[in-house]
């Protein structure tokens, strides 16, 4: 008979694993964004947190200090998330306006790389004639 498990501290942990599972099942791997990518960072780092304080012996856990920089931890990891979700949207919009930074860096790219290209092209003719 076989059998399948999930392991997990919560619930929550437990039903992302099974749906992952469920998910490969399908065939569909499931992709995300980049701000859902940061996202999910962020609350598998609040998670990580919470193991950590929940694993220290009993007076420590639940020492002041403990708590404090636990709780410290979660708003670094908040306050790191809106910045980096603040940074890509900046960015996103930067490279969707019509003139936006990112396409003139491209235009001058591509305009480098012509010159390049034909001062390259300039001298292997030079290189080639008799």
């Amino acid at each position: 008979m076989a059998t399948l498990s999930f392991e997990g501290e919560t619930h929550d942990e437990i039903v992302r694993k099974v749906r992952r599972w469920l998910a490969s099942l399908d065939g569909a791997e499931e992709h995300i964004d980049v701000v859902e990518a940061v996202e999910r960072a962020s609350e598998l780092t609040k998670d990580a947190l919470t193991v950590v304080a929940q694993a220290a012996p009993g007076p420590i856990g639940r020492s002041e200090i403990v708590k404090a920089l636990t709780r410290m931890g979660y708003e670094t990891t908040d306050t790191t998330r809106r910045a980096v979700v603040a940074g890509l949207d900046a960015l996103a919009d930067a490279s969707q306006s019509g003139d936006g930074v990112i396409k003139r860096v491209e235009k001058a790219r591509n305009s480098v790389f012509y010159e390049m290209n034909a001062a390259v092209a300039r001298q292997v003719l030079r290189a080639l004639r008799p």
